[in-house]
């Protein structure tokens, strides 16, 4: 008896640029997931790594939906080494729902990136110490920025928006795949805010952005940078699988987020990151604003879906 597959298992908001990278075939042997390479940010994720940190996310997002079915799931991770883009087999079995499970997959119809300003208003610890407790539960480490390193972070994230300012090939590929409003994927300028005034941590810039942000001062926002002691595959895949379950964690509790990626694509920025703020320990596979939602912002818009068929076989 196979699991029915709902269709929030890939609503993930963990991707870059939105290009959602993802194909499922539900087959006898399981639930797979493949790399669609087909959309790969040539300029952006030249080694492919983001894209599988991307998989990743989707594949937490479906075993996370389908554990509030009430299917448990095991996961084979590269499964067939004569096929790099086979990822993982998802096999299942039947089991009661717990409450978490149910709360964790609700989460995902209620993420969304918000890259405005939030509140200066300090996160508890203990909403932290949840967050990193999800990241470590599926393999990963995660670095709480405190203060004191921030700019460890920012010179690196300079480096890598300097770098992509004289590039044009980078601008041609941010461009073709965000400011406009395509209806299956990308990113709408209606979920971009125009950039962060000088002196605050850059963070991705996209083409015509259109969000209003209502602050107007720098934030108490939170990084979170999730990392991993190998740099292969699988290492990514749990990386990703982390980011998910760190960024449905922090919806629960009612926290605003945002995944910035751009200075793990600049090999000398994610190496500034290593070694600044990992010291050499652990490879930066993904990083993540987090904090409370500006009072006066506007809900988020839904972001743009691919057609199910595109991305499901069965």
């Amino acid at each position: 008896m196979r699991p029915p597959i709902s269709p929030s298992a890939w609503q993930s908001e963990r991707r870059l640029y939105n290009t959602q990278p993802w194909r499922w075939r539900s087959a006898d042997s399981g639930i797979q997931l493949f790399a669609d390479t087909g959309r790969q940010l040539i300029v952006t994720d030249p080694s492919l790594r983001s894209l599988i940190v991307s998989c990743g996310a989707a594949l937490h997002h479906m075993r996370a939906a389908l554990a509030a079915l009430g299917w448990a799931s095991a996961v084979d991770y590269c499964p067939d080494p004569g096929d790099s883009d086979h990822l993982a087999t998802l096999h299942t079995t039947r089991r009661p729902p717990t409450d978490a499970e149910i709360e964790m997959a609700a989460a995902i119809l209620w993420r969304r990136t918000d890259r405005r300003h939030y509140l200066p208003k300090p996160i508890p610890a203990r909403y932290l110490r949840s967050l990193a407790a999800q990241v470590s539960a599926r393999g990963a480490a995660v670095r709480q920025v405190p203060d004191t390193l921030l700019p460890r972070l920012r010179t690196p994230m300079q480096h890598a928006v300097a770098a992509h300012a004289t590039d044009r090939r980078y601008r041609e590929e941010i461009a073709h795949w965000s400011g406009h409003d395509r209806l299956t994927d990308g990113v709408p300028s209606r979920n971009a805010p125009a950039a962060r005034p000088d002196g605050e941590i850059p963070v991705r810039t996209f083409a015509d952005p259109a969000l209003l942000d209502p602050a107007n001062q720098p934030d108490a926002a939170q990084w979170l940078v999730v990392g991993t002691t190998r740099d292969d595959r699988r290492a990514q895949l749990r990386a990703g699988e982390a980011t998910s379950a760190l960024l449905l964690t922090a919806t629960e509790l009612g926290l605003a987020t945002s995944v910035q990626t751009e200075p793990l694509g600049v090999p000398d920025a994610r190496q500034e990151i290593r070694t600044g703020l990992l010291h050499d320990c652990a490879y930066p596979q993904s990083m993540v604003r987090v904090g409370w939602s500006s009072r006066g912002s506007a809900p988020l818009a839904d972001t743009p879906r691919r057609p199910i068929d595109e991305i499901l076989e069965v």
